[in-house]
Formats: C-alpha cells, sequence, structure tokens
C-alpha cells in the first residue's frame, strides 16, 4: 500500500518515493521524527523535521482516505451496484470531498420525498416528462393520480415527479465539482447582523453588512464572523451570483445545471416544468449542500492558518536565547497587592522567596530587602515581569542599584505569559508543594530568562498567548500541531539529563511522562547518572526507548565526554576510528576545529552509517554541545518611556516582539500596552509574511507613527525613515496588495477602511486594515484591497475592539 502513497507524497513534497518509501517504514517501526531527522539521513535521504511532520500528517490523511475508500466499495459492490467505471473513478480520486460525491447515490439514507415518490410509481413520469418536452405535464400527471399511494392529485404528481429528478440529479458527482468550482471561484461570503443584536454583537459591527469573495477570505476575519454566527450576532450565507446588485431571476448555478444535463428549452408545453425541476435542483438541494461544505471547508483553512501561526510564534518563543547558568531573582510585580520575589541559583533551584512594596509607600524597606537578597546570592541577573506595575518596579530597581551600587545585577523585561497558570498548575504544586501560590510566578519568570525552553515546557502551550483564534480552532488539532513543535524544538536543543524536570524529559523522543519520572525517581534514589547506558536501568524503559532518546540527553561531567553531545550511542564507534586514525584522544579532539576540519566524513563510514552521519559527528566534535538558540540579548527601554501619555510621534525605540499574525507584528516597548507594526511597515520592501522578517523574541527598533490615548492604541513601523503622518506617495509609492479582497470595479466610490473586531489574549487580534467599498445603492459592500493611502490610526485600531493586548 506504501507504493501509491509514496508517489503521491513524494510529489506534493518534491522528493523521491524511495525516501519517502523508507521514511513511512521508520515511521511504522515506531521510530519518531526528530530521531528519524537527526540519526536516520542515511535511509531517508536527509529529509528534515519539518519535511517529515508533513509526510506523516499527509500521510494520516491518505491513510484515512483509503480506509474509507475500501468501505465504500464495500457497500457499493453488497448493493450490487458497483461498475469497472465508478470503482475506477473511486479508486482514482485523492479526495475525501470527491469521495463522499461518488459515493452520495448509493450511500444508505432515510427516506426521502423522492423515494417515496418512486415507491408511489412516479419514476416513470419524471423520466418521460424529462426526456419528453412535447408531453402536456398536467395531463400526463392524471394518470398517476392514486390517492392510496399517497398521490392525491396532479399537483402531488408532478411535485413528487420533480423531488425524484432533483434528488437524481443532487447526486451527479460531476454536476457537483462543476457547480463547486464555479462558486469557489466566483461566490462571495455574506455577513448580516442579527435583527435586534446590533448593540450586544458591536465588537462585529464591521461584519453587520459585508461581504467578499469565499475563496479569499483570510483567516482571520473568517474565523470573526464564525465566532460571530456562534454567538447568535451575524447570519453567514453564500451569495452565489454577487456580480447582480439583486438576485437573478436566474442563477448562473441554474445555467450550469442545464448545460451538464444538455437541456434544451424550446418553450415545449413541458418546459416549464423541467425549468423548474433545474430551478428546485439548484435551491433545495446543489445551493444548501454545497453552501455547507464551502463554508467548512473556509472554516477549516482558516483554523489550519490561525494554528500555523500559533505554532511559528510558539516555535520562536520556546527557542529564544537563554540566558544561562546564572544566579537569578525573579521580580512578579504588583502595586497594592506587592511583588512577588524568588531566587534561585545558577540551576535554577529555588533559594528564597519573599514579597515586598514597594509602591504603597514602603520603598526603602523593600529595596534594603531585594539588595540584602542580591548580594547573599549573587545574583546576576534580575527578571522583571511585563505585566501590570512592571515599569514602576523597573524603576523601583533603577533606584535600587543608585542607593546599592554593589549590585551589579542585569535587569531583563520577561513576558510573564502563562506564569499565572502555572502558578496554580498540579505540576507548581509538586514542585513546590509549600510555597504560597503567588510566589510560584516569580520562580518561573525567574527560571523563562535562565532556560525559556525547560521552564515553557510546564506550561500548557495554549495558555502562552502566541495564537490568534486558538479557542476557535479544532483544539485536538491544535494540541497535536503545539505537542509537535514543542517536541522538536526540546529535541533541537537537548535536555540535561541529571537536572531535567519530568516535563522537560516527557518532550524528548521515546519518552513516555512513565518514563520521565522514572528517570527523576532513579535519579533521586541513585544520584546523577554518569552515562547514558545507565538509562536502560531506569523502569520501562527499554532498548526502542534507549534507541530513540539516548542521543538528545546529555549528561555533563560524565564518564565518557561523548554524552555530553548530540552523537548518538550506537556511532561511538565511528568516533573511535577517527580517534585511532588522528592518534588523538578524544579530549584533545573534541573542541579542536583545525583538527577536526582536516578530516574527511568519506574515510570514516561504514555499511551502517554514510557521510550525512559522520559529517554530523565530525561537526559536533568540532563544536561540542552546540546551542542551536540565538545569542542572549535583551530589549533596553527608554528612560522616562513608561506610559502611553510618554509616548510621542517620531520617537524611536528599542523594544522585543511578543507576537507575530499575518498582519503584522506586535512590540513591547516597556508602556503596558504593545503596539502594532502594521506588516506594510515592517520593511521597505513588499513583504508578503511577516513570519519572514520578524520572529516572538527578536529585539527590534521601532518609530512611534501614532498614539490614540482614548483607546490606548499604539502605531510603529520598523521602516525608521518614515514619517508620521506621511502617505505612501511620499514613502515612494504605494506599496502591492495586503489582503486578498478584491479591488472596486472603476467609477465606484474610494474605498473606506474596514475594522474587524478581535478577540483574545497577546495578539489573538484581527485583521490588517483591508479597504471597503460601500455599495451606493446599499444593499451590500465590495472589498478593495488594502493601501495605506485610506488607512489611519482610528480605523486600525478599532480592529482589536475585544483583544487580550489591548484593554
Amino acid at each position: 500500500m506504501n507504493d501509491p502513497l509514496s508517489r503521491i507524497i513524494a510529489t506534493e513534497l518534491q522528493a523521491r518515493p524511495e525516501q519517502v518509501d523508507s521514511a513511512i517504514r521508520l515511521l511504522d517501526e515506531g521510530n519518531t521524527v526528530p530521531f528519524i531527522a537527526r540519526y536516520r539521513k542515511e535511509v531517508t535521504g536527509g529529509l528534515d523535521d519539518t519535511q517529515l511532520r508533513q509526510l506523516e500528517t499527509r500521510l494520516g490523511y491518505l491513510r484515512e482516505l483509503e480506509d474509507r475508500r475500501q468501505t465504500i466499495l464495500k457497500s457499493i459492490e453488497e448493493q450490487g451496484k458497483l461498475t469497472e467505471q465508478l470503482a475506477g473513478a473511486i479508486n482514482g480520486t485523492l479526495s475525501k470531498t470527491e469521495l463522499e460525491d461518488l459515493y452520495l447515490p448509493y450511500k444508505p439514507k432515510r427516506r426521502t420525498r423522492g423515494q417515496i415518490a418512486i415507491e408511489a410509481g412516479l419514476a416513470p413520469l419524471a423520466d418521460t416528462l424529462w426526456a419528453d418536452p412535447q408531453q402536456q405535464p398536467e395531463s400526463l400527471a392524471e394518470r398517476f393520480v392514486d390517492a392510496d399511494k399517497g398521490v392525491a392529485d396532479v399537483k402531488a404528481a408532478l411535485d413528487g415527479a420533480r423531488y425524484i429528478l432533483m434528488e437524481r440529479f443532487a447526486e451527479d458527482a460531476g454536476l457537483l465539482a462543476k457547480v463547486r468550482d464555479y462558486l469557489w471561484k466566483h461566490a462571495h461570503l455574506v455577513s448580516k447582523v442579527v435583527e435586534g443584536k446590533e448593540q450586544e454583537g458591536a465588537k462585529f459591527r464591521d461584519y453587520f453588512d459585508h461581504h467578499e469573495p469565499i475563496s479569499q477570505v483570510p483567516s482571520h476575519r473568517a474565523l470573526a464572523m464564525f465566532r460571530g454566527r456562534n454567538e447568535g450576532v451575524l447570519q453567514l450565507a453564500l451569495n452565489p451570483d454577487p456580480q447582480f446588485e439583486e438576485a437573478p431571476r436566474e442563477s448562473q448555478g441554474e445555467q450550469i445545471i442545464i448545460q451538464h444535463l444538455s437541456l434544451r428549452l424550446n418553450n415545449a408545453p413541458a418546459d416549464a416544468w423541467r425549468k423548474a425541476v433545474v430551478n428546485w435542483t439548484w435551491r433545495i438541494k446543489v445551493l444548501l449542500h454545497l453552501e455547507t461544505e464551502l463554508m467548512g471547508t473556509v472554516r477549516e483553512r482558516a483554523e489550519d492558518e490561525a494554528i500555523n501561526v500559533f505554532a511559528r510564534n510558539l516555535h520562536d518563543l520556546l527557542m529564544a536565547a537563554p540566558a544561562g547558568m546564572r544566579a537569578t531573582m525573579g521580580l512578579d510585580p504588583g502595586l497594592r497587592t506587592g511583588v512577588k520575589v524568588a531566587v534561585v541559583d545558577a540551576t535554577g533551584k529555588l533559594v528564597a522567596t519573599d514579597t515586598v512594596y514597594p509602591h504603597t509607600g514602603q520603598a526603602a524597606k523593600a529595596a534594603a530587602l531585594v539588595a540584602a537578597l542580591c548580594i547573599r546570592h549573587n545574583v546576576e541577573l534580575v527578571a522583571i515581569g511585563n505585566g501590570t506595575a512592571s515599569r514602576e518596579t523597573e524603576r523601583f530597581f533603577i533606584d535600587l542599584q543608585k542607593q546599592f551600587p554593589e549590585v551589579k545585577a542585569q535587569k531583563v523585561i520577561v513576558s510573564e505569559a502563562g506564569a499565572s497558570v502555572y502558578s496554580a498548575s498540579e505540576l507548581a504544586a509538586l514542585e513546590f508543594p509549600n510555597l504560597d501560590v503567588s510566589l510560584r510566578g516569580a520562580v518561573s519568570i525567574a527560571r523563562r530568562l535562565q532556560d525559556p525552553l525547560a521552564e515553557l515546557v510546564k506550561i500548557d502551550p495554549k495558555s502562552i498567548g502566541v495564537g490568534q483564534y486558538q479557542h476557535d480552532v479544532s483544539q485536538s488539532q491544535l494540541a497535536k500541531k503545539l505537542d509537535s513543535v514543542v517536541e522538536d524544538c526540546v529535541n533541537a536543543v537537548g535536555v540535561d539529563l541529571n537536572t531535567a524536570s519530568v516535563p522537560l524529559l516527557t518532550r524528548v523522543a521515546g519518552l513516555t511522562r512513565m518514563m520521565a519520572q522514572n528517570i527523576v525517581n532513579w535519579r533521586d534514589e541513585n544520584g546523577r547518572f554518569s552515562n547514558r547506558e545507565q538509562l536502560l536501568k531506569v523502569s520501562r524503559l527499554g532498548p526502542k526507548a534507549f534507541e530513540q532518546c539516548a542521543g538528545f540527553l546529555r549528561i555533563n561531567h560524565g564518564d565518557n565526554p561523548l554524552d555530553a553531545s548530540t552523537v548518538h550511542p550506537e556511532t561511538y564507534p565511528v568516533v573511535e576510528r577517527i580517534l585511532a586514525a588522528t592518534q588523538q584522544a578524544l579530549q584533545d579532539l573534541m573542541g579542536n576545529p583545525s583538527m577536526v576540519r582536516s578530516l574527511k566524513a568519506s574515510d570514516f563510514t561504514d555499511q551502517q552509517f554514510g557521510v550525512p552521519t559522520v559529517t554530523d559527528i565530525l561537526k559536533e566534535l568540532e563544536k561540542p554541545g552546540r546551542d542551536p538558540r540565538p545569542e542572549f540579548k535583551t530589549a533596553t527601554f527608554a528612560d522616562g518611556v513608561e506610559t502611553l501619555n510618554d509616548l510621542q510621534p517620531g520617537m524611536i525605540l528599542e523594544g522585543a516582539v511578543t507576537n507575530v499574525t499575518n498582519f503584522g507584528a506586535f512590540v513591547d516597548i516597556g508602556v503596558h500596552q504593545d503596539g502594532l507594526v502594521h506588516i506594510s511597515s515592517l520593511a521597505d520592501k513588499f513583504v508578503e509574511d511577516p513570519h519572514s522578517v520578524v520572529k516572538a523574541g527578536d529585539i527590534v527598533k521601532v518609530k512611534v507613527m501614532e498614539v490614540d490615548l482614548q483607546r490606548k492604541r499604539i502605531a510603529l513601523t520598523m521602516r525608521l525613515d518614515e514619517q508620521p503622518g506621511e502617505g505612501p506617495a511620499r514613502r515612494g509609492g504605494t506599496p502591492p496588495a495586503r489582503d486578498n479582497a478584491t479591488r472596486p470595479a472603476a467609477g465606484k466610490p474610494k474605498a473606506r477602511t474596514s475594522t474587524p473586531a478581535g478577540n483574545s489574549a497577546m495578539g489573538d487580534a484581527l485583521a490588517a486594515a483591508f479597504g471597503k467599498n460601500v455599495n451606493p445603492c446599499g444593499r451590500g459592500i465590495r472589498f478593495a484591497r488594502f493601501s495605506p493611502a485610506f488607512f489611519d490610526l482610528s480605523q486600525l485600531f478599532a480592529i482589536f475592539i475585544s483583544t487580550g493586548v489591548y484593554k
């Protein structure tokens, strides 16, 4: 079965079928994606983790499709209706939608009006009238009137015949394919407010009378409209003929049906009846069926995009630069409730906690206490949460350092997203059973500065706050995607076997949560691991799990220096051959770039390990324990710029990117309110995808373009030569369109900016600005592509009315 699947997937991945076939075999044998990507490059021909994840997802879809295909073939065969042509069509499709279309006429269903009409003997009437338009419908129908069969009169007979044909045509896979294609290319998704919900649903006001091409609705707008419908505020429908101001007497969909059925209408006696059959088929069956299906397609695409945005941001956050093994103080700011203080040593072990009240008239006492903790524990870094009272707490620490110059610690503003979730979690209770919940957040803030990856894996990814519409998408698919991101990040970095927590170990390839707990238990009972082979002594951790996890687990200062590297134990013999050839001791060869670079990978290959694996070994020997994460850097917030009131257009500030969406990036500039760099202001060139320019955690320079104090909105630009109030003409021309809505027709009124509503935390916002062209007759709205010429701050930030970013 893998051969045809391999060819299909290989074409999609632009890989060779044998590569895909090998990867499928490895996956089926229970190997993990990180293990295959890192240690089986010869087998897969070098497929990376991204390709393997795509392969794994696509393989699942195609196998589900194949299972469904066999079920359908069996069902139709049992009915005695499976023809060679039908079997060929069923076996040839790669689409679940097309497969269900082909099955539709044979699918067991409840008794329909068409079936009841057939049982009443009306099929000959339907067939005759359809085939011979010269027949008089009423006269012919009189012969089929039979009260005993439920056909009371001529009208009932003719209606029954219509139902027979309508259901027959609506199950024509070829017809459905043609109409589906037309609707996807031309139909508009229409949104209108439910009468009486105008005030209650004000955050959706931009969708009260809205439409745009269904195939071009961006994910954020689609999910906004579906949310509005779920909340009972909006009604959604499909307009199959958006080119007409009023609904036409005959839809283009009816014309497609007429053409597909080769129907000729020449005012023959039965033509009016036959035309009515087409109308019924279109309105009652085909349009309703495809409207539901296409809206499902839009939602599925929107959810996939939202999940991918979340995954990219999560990856960037998890792979943020670690500050490293340095004693760190975590400050969880608060005003009336005080600032929670936690100190962890270089290994992350909690050594001290306290609560101080610098913002309620006790600044001197608080400063003395915090300074004493810093001095006593040799604190090198101070992590300050970026929530309420963050800048006030930062100013307090700056004043403290002036008062106590011996406190040399570097202060860093750290995202505290998810810290409160961790504080109240079962894991935090197990880790710190005797510590007050409010203080656990300060511990998390300190540790996430030392190593963001190790600390953030303890928190449900959905609580970290880097997604858009994460609550509106399939939670199972979201969880699966985010789990794969966390797994890939953890294994890309590697894990210290002697210090890792259970949650971190659980994410290592091949380990279950029980195995991870057993590793920690073994550590508690026997002390630190001194070599990787000791893993086989851990309960329930067998040879297969060892094979998968060993290369990702590090043992520093153990029996074998290779145990602290990415070199897998199965390839230690390769290293021994290298040492023999160079006549060097392992300690002398590791970290000796000039010596390692003089070696050729091809000289040390064997039947099992080829050039790719040996090349990776040499890279590791050249620079042992390399960390793929970037160098640690921090944003320096401007002194005296602590609130919105301190901002002035034209200011150039440094900030940290907190979230990236499809329409721009949010940047923390230290005023308790993230600013937005719209996609058109990310670079001096056209930007298709904001993720190609910035990622969460990046330190960037931005210029303040506009500030809306009333709404707490900040417009920023990374184009530092851009001037506040400057239009596209003065910037050298209008950039390419940034949205997918259609341009207005010539002669139509100038577009105005639309402002869709938003949702929740950390960039869970809606759309980039997009043009909106109001129909002069008041019957609809036609969208124009976004142009900065029509853009202003108040319009854009109305988008984010109910977001957690702007409160």
